[in-house]
């Protein structure tokens, strides 16, 4: 939050006796019975979701432990860490009251007409707010600005709570942020204008599709609320994403290797092979045909390969990440050499993917195998000393639960849990704005390409989700040089690869203090690059859109801090960088190889199979 010394426009003056409906039509009385029996209606339909909420819960297994969190202990802790530290507490509390007091006084004068000051305002870029009568209407300027004093006050609290250890401040910190979020006025029916507004128009009706939207989305759930981000049938995939044309040319157990067709006469000879996330579907690198990276490599002259990971059920709930490693990377590296007669490639691991592409590197150090000669990540943790919100998540009572969780499940996490949690961490943009739109004005979500991936979730194998979360999370025992996988204890150290590191500034999952850490790793020569904007954004970046920036420097200094005073920024994408490293280490230009020519034909086309089963 910014106080009133950071200032926006003056809220102007209102004449005395202003109401928050001002500029609303007095209601006739066919309205008022139209409204009446919608109201009702909504009344009836939200009992019925409800209903099924409640029959949802006491159906489940009652949890292991209440507070899987141990959020009731650390506010113990943080309340007695505040209370040592009184100056700060009054502090707190005489700048709430002060704010308070100026916020009466300000409504007080622009009630008499007057032009002023706000009080508080809500931070740039906060969405929340946009709408005009947030700061026209004297009832919800006052009604922002008291929330935004309360959540001042919150924080506040919490700073006071100096003596506390940093990660467990870090976890009151977040949960504080998400009830804070939940409370905002925006959520509310009666102190949302757009939603009041809607109610006039409507004549209650939104309230009404909100509810059929509730219950539907509960329904889609089995009970369990699926939130709707996105049009579920605004788009095809195989058709309108995920249509870069190609062949998938191997195939096992957990993957299928997709041969993209080129698209110039001339290719370069060491062709690209790309691990994608299994948390979530490939196509993020595939989208629409003008934002799609796959599409623009193949026009840069690349042979390039990608994994499709399997999306598994509960017969693969055993795969562990040995499994991953020998039918995933090792297997998708011989067929590429089936495929082209190559015996070396370049490799892209992204997010997750990046994290077992490193894993395998540092094997392969230890076992004298070279057959990939560069290594890109995006947006991809190596590190995990300091890895963002998500590290709150792996405390070992929260760990145990997902593993009750994961086994009431069949072995397998389903896609839903993980997309409940990555929406956690941008819950204004990701979960309430579209229970505002859903449930309050009771429109259906738009069809828009990113937020369609973003429910398109996968499932995970528990034996590999539980490594992942204590190998990596909880003991950062790759970084450390601790990690022990098939007879080899693991190190980044043992990496001698060229590397290049993309992170981003605002990445929400891999901070880029975190992935710098990673990067310091490494033993050989490593390239480390920081985009603009966030996890996906930063990556999905085409040069063509002319969108963000990106920062370079060829040293990598003590920490993220050196290296950015050091850096120089660049306007636009970040790809075309990272074409002249790629190019560099990609051999010479040779006829176009096409799906089919080396010892691999073609199984059936791009997309393929995987890809396309829901969870």
């Amino acid at each position: 939050m910014s106080d009133k010394t950071s200032k926006g426009g003056k809220s102007k003056g209102a004449t005395p006796g202003m109401n928050p409906w001002e500029g609303m039509s007095a209601p006739d009385l066919e309205s008022l019975d139209a409204l009446s029996r919608n109201m009702l209606d909504a009344a009836v339909r939200g009992n019925q979701a409800l209903g099924r909420m409640l029959q949802t819960q006491m159906s489940k297994t009652p949890s292991a432990t209440q507070d899987p969190f141990g959020l009731g202990d650390t506010m113990s802790e943080a309340w007695q860490s505040a209370m040592a530290h009184p100056e700060k507490v009054m502090a707190a509390q005489m700048n709430m009251m002060s704010g308070f007091a100026d916020l009466w006084s300000s409504a007080a004068r622009r009630a008499a007409g007057e032009d002023v000051e706000p009080v508080i305002e809500a931070q740039p870029g906060d969405k929340r707010f946009r709408a005009e009568a947030w700061s026209g209407n004297p009832y919800f300027d006052t009604i922002k600005q008291a929330y935004l004093l309360n959540a001042r006050f919150m924080h506040d609290l919490i700073d006071a709570a100096e003596d506390l250890d940093p990660k467990e401040k870090h976890k009151i910190e977040f949960y504080t942020q998400q009830f804070v979020d939940a409370l905002s006025p925006t959520n509310f029916a009666l102190t949302n204008p757009d939603v009041l507004d809607e109610i006039q128009k409507t004549k209650g009706e939104n309230l009404v599709k909100g509810m059929v939207n509730l219950v539907q989305d509960l329904e889609a759930g089995d009970g369990k609320l699926v939130l709707r981000q996105s049009d579920t049938e605004g788009f095809k995939v195989g058709e309108d994403l995920a249509a870069a044309p190609g062949e998938v040319v191997f195939r096992n157990e957990l993957i299928e290797l997709i041969q993209y067709a080129p698209a110039t006469d001339e290719t370069y000879s060491i062709p690209l092979l790309i691990f994608p996330p299994w948390i979530n579907k490939f196509y993020i690198l595939d989208m629409r045909e003008g934002n799609s990276m796959i599409r623009w490599l193949v026009d840069q002259g690349f042979t390039v390969f990608l994994v499709s990971w399997v999306n598994p059920d509960s017969s693969l709930a055993g795969k562990t990440i040995e499994d991953y490693i020998e039918d995933g990377v090792f297997a998708a590296l011989e067929a590429v050499k089936d495929a082209t007669g190559e015996e070396k490639v370049n490799a892209v691991g992204y997010c997750i993917g990046g994290t077992l592409l490193a894993t395998t590197l540092a094997l392969m150090a230890k076992r004298g195998d070279d057959r990939i000669q560069s290594a890109t990540f995006f947006a991809a943790q190596t590190d995990f000393s300091d890895a963002g919100d998500l590290q709150m998540f792996t405390e070992e009572p929260w760990l145990e639960e997902i593993e009750r969780i994961i086994d009431a499940q069949g072995g397998v996490l389903d896609g839903r849990s993980m997309a409940d949690t990555f929406n956690m961490l941008r819950a204004n943009d990701l979960i309430w704005s579209f229970y505002v739109n859903n449930y309050l004005l009771g429109r259906e979500p738009k069809a828009f390409d990113l937020l369609y991936w973003n429910a398109d979730q996968t499932r995970m194998p528990k034996a590999l989700h539980m490594l992942y979360l204590r190998e990596y999370y909880q003991k950062n025992a790759l970084s450390e040089g601790k990690l022990e996988l098939m007879g080899e204890t693991l190190s980044l150290k043992d990496i001698k690869t060229p590397a290049y590191i993309q992170s981003s500034e605002t990445d929400h999952i891999a901070p880029y203090p975190s992935v710098y850490r990673g990067a310091k790793q490494f033993g050989g020569k490593t390239r480390f690059m920081l985009a603009g904007s966030g996890h996906i954004a930063g990556v999905i970046n085409p040069p063509a859109a002319n969108k963000y920036h990106y920062w370079v420097n060829n040293n990598l200094p003590k920490d993220e801090q050196a290296w950015l005073e050091g850096a120089e920024r660049q306007d636009g994408s970040w790809w075309p960088d990272w074409k002249q490293w790629l190019s560099y280490r990609s051999g010479k230009k040779i006829p176009a190889r096409k799906p089919g020519d080396g010892k691999l034909k073609p199984l059936y086309p791009a997309p393929g199979k995987n890809v396309l089963v829901k969870s």
